[in-house]
């Protein structure tokens, strides 16, 4: 399986996404967008992956790589690929299907998420758990895509994950996260922290890096499903 990885900040990488990639032995390329790496061909990939960034969608203007990547998305959709959006990534994914993504409340921190009561008419839906302690970093959410199907809500945000057509993904959450992926989060973004919301402290968050290792047998029964014959189109 060959895997294109779209980073659109040095401190939010692919966190435990990485040791479900060593165990299936994926050929992996990262696209650092932010530091002018260029795009993947089409071609050069059959699931892709678009990481989280402070930055919004709506950013074209001074965001310089954020129009072709979104092209790409679409592509990658059209020629049915496979797709998983984290964070800015399920924003960008959410738009891609025509979608509205627009400011929502602040979270951050681990807040605890339900599973939708929608969920149970996708395979994906039925395998996982009814709730999650999820660990969140964003102030802007999105509409649910047509097509889709809701996968989870928290208190402050309606739309934490969805599926459409079996084979693209869009997280809001970070299930991919560890405690050193936290870590580089709080060093990059301390400001964060006393914005307005369902927002903890640096201590708080801190003090819940025991979920991470919790979070891992969800992500990686995601991954495997969007990667298995589970996620083909018929």
């Amino acid at each position: 399986m060959r895997v294109a990885i779209l980073q659109h900040v040095p401190f939010e990488g692919i966190g435990r996404i990485a040791q479900w990639l060593d165990l299936r032995s994926a050929q992996v390329r990262v696209h650092y967008l932010h530091a002018g790496c260029p795009l993947p061909e089409l071609d050069a990939f059959e699931l892709l992956i678009v990481m989280g960034g402070p930055m919004s969608v709506h950013d074209e203007a001074v965001v310089p790589w954020l129009a072709g990547e979104k092209a790409l998305i679409r592509a990658a959709l059209v020629a049915e690929k496979r797709v998983l959006g984290i964070c800015l990534g399920a924003q960008l994914l959410a738009e891609a299907l025509g979608a509205q993504v627009r400011t929502g409340q602040v979270e951050i921190g681990w807040w605890p998420m339900e599973k939708h009561a929608l969920a149970e008419h996708s395979p994906l839906g039925r395998m996982l758990p009814q709730r999650l302690m999820a660990m969140h970093w964003h102030g802007e959410t999105f509409d649910l895509p047509a097509g889709s199907i809701p996968l989870y809500g928290s208190a402050a945000c309606a739309n934490q994950g969805f599926v459409w057509k079996e084979r693209a993904i869009g997280l809001q959450c970070h299930l991919e996260s560890t405690p050193e992926s936290i870590h580089e989060l709080l060093e990059a973004c301390p400001d964060d922290l006393a914005l307005s919301g369902s927002v903890e402290s640096a201590a708080a968050i801190r003090d819940g890096f025991p979920h991470c290792s919790a979070l891992a047998p969800t992500l990686f029964r995601l991954l495997d499903y969007l990667t298995g014959p589970h996620a083909v189109l018929t």
